[in-house]
């Protein structure tokens, strides 16, 4: 057991009592870690408040919320299909997360969030790093540049494994070696000989390797990372991660939880134009994407959502 678990496992053996809101269901999970990818995960550290506490915000109030469960979960369904946001950064979650190098760079992109990250600087990486499994191995999108299109056969994806996994070991054998340590005990591997700075020494790791970090956020600001991140077009490896987190936040706040699931995730944006479309097809009117005054990309997205053809 590591230092980082033996301190995990000393927390969880804490218990405390408190006046304080808390959420039954996040309780039995708090610091267990929820799997993701190959060596990543998702723990729940610490968090503030419940779907009461939203309720609370919105009418400013100290009681507990209406004694009818309907009319709490009516409030904060009009909250979120009005985007009145702010009561839900009354809410915050302390989430403790191990995650690729480049996933953690793009995840970093979200600047509404507290971050703080395990420091190579000061300490020696684990040599843990990310292989994605064979069906998740495609070529560059024709379509999309940020994304991937067709799988690679199982041949082909297995070279593309081999090639990553042989990079990976190489540098990590470099990186101890220019660190001067001996990879199996970690002590120093020759008296005579000083090892460069961890700081230098780090810069030559490939990026799949595994960082960690504690990333506390509201849960405005959250559901809005998990509206990007959960979607379908979003990069399969954050959006592992942002599913785990889903099912953090359906424990947490279930009422906040099932209103951002109808009014953002799995709900339908339209353009002032997108709408005049529709309410052409509704009246049975004839209406091409040349006719509508959209893109055809918005067209398509359209169509997609919305199947049309006009009957003559």
């Amino acid at each position: 057991m590591n230092k980082n678990q033996e301190e995990i496992e000393l927390l969880k053996d804490q218990t405390f009592t408190t006046k304080r809101a808390t959420v039954e269901q996040l309780e039995r999970i708090l610091f267990d870690p929820i799997k993701v990818l190959d060596h990543g995960f998702v723990r729940v550290i610490d968090y503030m408040g419940d779907d009461g506490a939203i309720v609370q915000a919105a009418r400013v109030s100290y009681g507990k919320g209406t004694k009818v469960l309907s009319q709490d979960k009516g409030l904060i369904n009009y909250l979120m299909r009005h985007h009145h946001t702010t009561p839900f950064e009354m809410c915050e979650i302390k989430l403790h997360i191990k995650l690729p190098i480049f996933i953690a760079r793009q995840w970093i992109r979200h600047r509404t969030a507290n971050v703080n990250e395990y420091s190579a600087r000061y300490s020696i990486l684990d040599k843990e790093f990310y292989l994605p499994n064979p069906e998740n191995i495609a070529v560059q999108s024709k379509i999309n540049n940020q994304g991937r299109g067709n799988t690679l056969d199982t041949q082909k994806a297995q070279r593309v494994l081999d090639i990553l996994r042989e990079d990976a070991l190489k540098c990590y054998d470099t990186y101890m070696d220019l660190l001067n340590l001996d990879e199996e005990t970690g002590e120093v591997k020759d008296p005579n000989k000083d090892g460069i700075a961890r700081e230098l020494a780090r810069m030559n790791l490939t990026l799949n390797y595994y960082t960690q970090w504690y990333w506390k956020i509201d849960l405005n600001n959250l559901l809005h990372f998990l509206r990007l991140r959960a979607d379908s077009h979003a990069q399969y490896e954050i959006r592992e991660y942002a599913n785990a987190i889903l099912g953090i936040v359906e424990k947490w706040v279930p009422c906040a939880y099932e209103a951002f699931i109808n009014y953002r995730k799995d709900a339908v944006n339209l353009s002032k134009t997108g709408v005049a479309a529709l309410q052409s097809m509704l009246r049975g009117e004839k209406i091409s994407q040349e006719t509508s005054g959209m893109s055809k990309r918005e067209w398509d997205e359209l169509i997609q959502i919305f199947p049309y053809k006009h009957s003559e």
